[in-house]
């Protein structure tokens, strides 16, 4: 039996909140840290989920319609059985917490420890029980064995990894924990979505940038100056380039869907 794959494609319709005090030190632990390249990436993303852990729990209560689709395509492809779910890039279980109440063994892995104990506190609130939190990163699920999941959540991560080597391998290590048959969902922020925006809060920032339509990698000085709201280091994709990705890493049966 063929996996199958769908692919969902969130716009950025807006930068997450970041306080200034907050801006300061992820900008201070970069310059400290760039001598260690291999552990800036998901240092960064790490502290940046920590200090908004809240604020992306809340994130979707402000944008509604893609909490409202992804969840319709969730339950449009996850069989209404109970099976085991892995949510990779989990954040505070915005999709989990509903996923385990459906009846779902949910098992929830982020780089951000302060996520998982947001994650926590909801779940204990929505009175659910999640099968773990396991504090994680997506190129390398070593504490899981091969053929665990029937379903893997890819939601965040692809849009975070800016090395294609990296987005491989998160992909590779999806596969490898599924059973057979076995369906994974990915989501990745088009490479226009950041000129989607710009165009209707600050058209003045987009010339300086052209050379994001060529790279997709975003780092969070390219972001307005002297607003009060960024986004951590992200990596926004060509929309051809999205199922050639997931095909080359033996997924098939692919669905493109737009959100």
């Amino acid at each position: 039996m063929l996996d199958l794959i769908l692919l969902l494609t969130p716009e950025l319709d807006s930068f997450h909140l970041i306080g200034e005090s907050e801006a300061s030190f992820h900008n201070n632990a970069r310059d400290e840290l760039m001598h260690n390249s291999h552990l800036v990436l998901p240092y960064f993303i790490e502290q940046f989920y920590d200090l908004n852990a809240a604020n992306e729990w809340g994130r979707l209560d402000r944008h509604r319609t893609e909490f409202a689709v992804t969840m319709r395509v969730l339950h449009d492809y996850i069989p209404t059985q109970p099976v085991d779910i892995l949510d990779v890039g989990s954040g505070p279980g915005r999709y989990a917490i509903p996923l385990a109440k459906d009846g779902h063994r949910v098992t929830l892995v982020d780089l951000s420890k302060k996520s998982l104990d947001y994650a926590k506190e909801q779940a204990l609130k929505a009175k659910v029980d999640m099968a773990g939190y396991v504090r994680g990163n997506a190129v390398s699920l070593n504490g899981f064995e091969n053929s665990t999941f029937s379903v893997v959540l890819l939601l965040g991560p692809l849009y975070h990894l800016q090395s294609e080597t990296e987005r491989q391998q998160a992909v590779r290590e999806s596969r490898r924990v599924l059973r057979p048959g076995g369906i994974i969902l990915a989501s990745f922020i088009t490479r226009y979505a950041p000129f989607r925006w710009a165009a209707k809060n600050d058209p003045s920032w987009m010339p300086s940038h052209r050379q994001l339509l060529e790279t997709g990698v975003f780092i969070p000085s390219m972001g307005p100056k002297g607003a009060d709201r960024g986004f951590t280091d992200a990596y926004f994709a060509s929309p051809g380039e999205v199922k050639p990705l997931m095909e080359q890493e033996g997924f098939r049966n692919s669905r493109l869907d737009w959100l």
